[in-house]
């Protein structure tokens, strides 16, 4: 089992960055046997994918919405995964969560990830 806290969300215009970490931390399996992913959910709608990277970040995945802006970083030795997200947009607006599939599909699919933390706010100011 892993426990996730997600840090690193707060209020930015738009156009800015932020950076958001996501500790992981337990017992029995390492971090790096984990493929990671972030998610968002704005009010009123869907939790949805983000991006997604692999145990030893090799491969990566991204949502349309966010490539070319956002990117999936992590490092195994700290136990933490990053989300650099640059270029803001108000819709970018949502909390973010982090969580960690046992699985190493790096998948968009929610229903593959098993562990998730209580996701930290990033609000986009126009």
């Amino acid at each position: 089992q892993v426990q996730l806290v997600e840090s690193g969300g707060g209020l930015v215009q738009a156009g800015g960055s932020l950076r958001l970490s996501c500790a992981a931390s337990g017992r029995g399996r390492t971090f790096s046997s984990y493929a990671m992913g972030w998610f968002r959910q704005a009010p009123g709608k869907e939790r949805e994918f983000v991006a997604s990277i692999s145990r030893f970040g090799g491969g990566t995945n991204y949502a349309e919405s966010v490539k070319g802006r956002f990117t999936i970083s992590r490092d195994n030795a700290e136990n933490t995964l990053y989300l650099q997200m640059n270029n803001l947009k108000p819709e970018d607006t949502a909390l973010y969560y982090c969580a960690a599939s046992e699985r190493n599909l790096y998948s968009s699919d929610r229903s593959e990830y098993r562990y998730w933390g209580q996701g930290t706010q990033v609000t986009v100011s126009s």
